[in-house]
């Protein structure tokens, strides 16, 4: 069963230096599709190897000060469940990234109520429009945030295939496509989506 969100209010807490090794091991697990598990958001039929590391993380936190990168923990362990990177881009624009839910919990609604929590946030922060990109191959990553109201605009990001940092790409074709919301016309609360 798919937990309420009403129910569950979800804690984003910001990330630590000691976070850091969890969250590569999580991001690598849920987008590299490495461990016994591997959900639906993995990319190693595009991209093999590790997502991110200790050394990327804590630089990408480094060079955006301004953003926040969030945790959910379990309650007993605080082991680290799912992440999400809030930046602004401008007083009214935050750009979200690195939504990840451990392999294990994906198809449970963490990754919605995640999402949710992270919108929230960003309009008490005063935004108004949140932007995404997306890898161009994930046709059913983009309808799970078109499902959630997000866009498609005409803009997309060449992948940056002189970077081996983020995996080694498997195909030529391959990049990023923007996706935003108006976080302003969105209703705070959506319908139940059980996809």
């Amino acid at each position: 069963m798919i937990p309420d969100e009403a129910a569950s209010p979800i804690d984003l807490q910001p990330a630590t230096e000691s976070d850091l090794e969890g969250l590569a091991e999580l991001m690598n697990a849920a987008y590299g599709g490495t461990g016994k598990v591997a959900g639906w958001t993995h990319v190693k039929d595009f991209i093999v190897g590790d997502r991110t590391s200790v050394g990327a993380l804590r630089a990408e936190m480094q060079a955006s000060p301004r953003a926040q990168f969030l945790v959910v923990r379990t309650p007993d362990t605080r082991a680290i469940r799912a992440s999400v990177w809030l930046e602004p881009r401008s007083v009214t624009t935050w750009y979200l990234g690195s939504l990840t839910v451990a392999p294990c919990e994906q198809n449970s609604g963490l990754g919605r109520q995640v999402l949710a929590a992270a919108e929230q946030r960003m309009v008490d922060l005063g935004a108004i429009k949140v932007v995404i990109d997306v890898l161009n191959v994930r046709g059913a990553l983009i309808a799970w945030y078109e499902r959630r109201g997000y866009l498609l605009t005409s803009a997309s990001h060449a992948f940056p295939y002189d970077d081996n940092r983020y995996g080694v790409p498997q195909r030529p074709d391959l990049a990023f496509l923007e996706l935003e919301k108006d976080l302003a016309a969105a209703s705070p609360r959506q319908p139940p989506d059980h996809s």
